[in-house]
């Protein structure tokens, strides 16, 4: 379950008229907070990542499904994929607890500001350099009104 002031900073980003990927980005701070103070690990960077996405999705953030791999495309369509996501049952206590303690276990190390820095210019990295530049572009207009 979300934290409240998370709850309240990804609302009032939705009422500012935000991105549903700024809303989320708000749950995915407050997992990378968790795995710093050592609530739990992750074994990745992109895990805390996801676990973010996947709280934010919960909390009735618009984001897109997570991209299904190959062979789970091939298995069933996209009708069907959101039928099996509707009779999702929440987990029994034993299983919840199975994995808070494995994700006790893993690294807490990976969302370091080193670790993030790595993950951020990966990503870019397989960004196209016009969509790059775009977003460059973007970000700048954000800090020329902000200043104002």
């Amino acid at each position: 379950m979300p934290e409240k002031a998370t709850l309240k900073k990804a609302r009032a980003d939705k009422r500012a008229g935000k991105a549903p990927s700024t809303q989320a980005g708000e749950f995915v701070h407050e997992e990378i907070e968790h795995v710093r103070e050592g609530k739990h690990g992750a074994r990745s960077t992109k895990q805390a990542i996801a676990i973010g996405l996947s709280k934010a999705r919960r909390a009735g953030v618009k984001l897109p499904p997570p991209p299904a791999s190959a062979k789970e495309t091939t298995k069933r369509s996209a009708a069907s994929a959101s039928r099996a996501g509707a009779r999702h049952r929440k987990p029994s206590a034993r299983r919840s607890r199975a994995m808070r303690r494995k994700l006790q276990r893993e690294p807490h190390n990976t969302v370091s500001t080193k670790a993030l820095s790595r993950q951020a210019t990966s990503a870019a990295r397989r960004r196209s350099p016009a969509a790059r530049k775009r977003s460059a572009e973007k970000a700048a207009r954000t800090r020329r009104r902000n200043a104002a």
